[in-house]
């Protein structure tokens, strides 16, 4: 079962429901990494930090997602799908900034509290966007 996991493509949906457990997990892990990072270490305004962490742990998301998660798709495919993944990422970066700078000015929370809720609520986000767009573009 293990190896079933991390080799080869699948089309077993338990294995990829899991498979996308651990990249989303991931991708999480890089975002919170590096926006503290950037923002303590680096010593970059948190929006900034916000901004990049976001695309770098996106870009992951959407590689990994489409060459492990979902593997078995064929290439014109992926290509329609990391186009309308980019655009509700993009979307969902405007989001997620707002959201950092909405918690953390008006409402004084710390920022990485804020990331919790912007995360929350962009997660929901994605998933309801990639579930009307690319469930019926996938339809196709």
């Amino acid at each position: 079962m293990i190896k079933k996991f991390f080799r080869g493509p699948t089309d077993n949906a338990s294995i990829q429901f899991l498979r996308y457990v651990f990249v989303g997990g991931a991708a999480t892990v890089i975002d919170f990494g590096l926006l503290y990072l950037l923002t303590e270490y680096g010593k970059i305004y948190y929006l900034i930090s916000t901004m990049i962490s976001f695309t770098v742990s996106m870009i992951f998301n959407n590689l990994f997602s489409m060459n492990w998660v979902f593997s078995g798709r064929v290439a014109a495919r992926k290509w329609l799908d990391f186009l309308v993944f980019t655009l509700i990422a993009v979307i969902g970066l405007g989001l997620n900034v707002l959201l950092m700078w909405i918690f953390t000015e008006p409402i004084h929370c710390y920022y990485l509290l804020s990331k919790v809720f912007a995360t929350a609520l962009v997660f929901l986000w994605n998933f309801i966007a990639r579930k009307v767009f690319v469930l019926r573009t996938g339809s196709r």
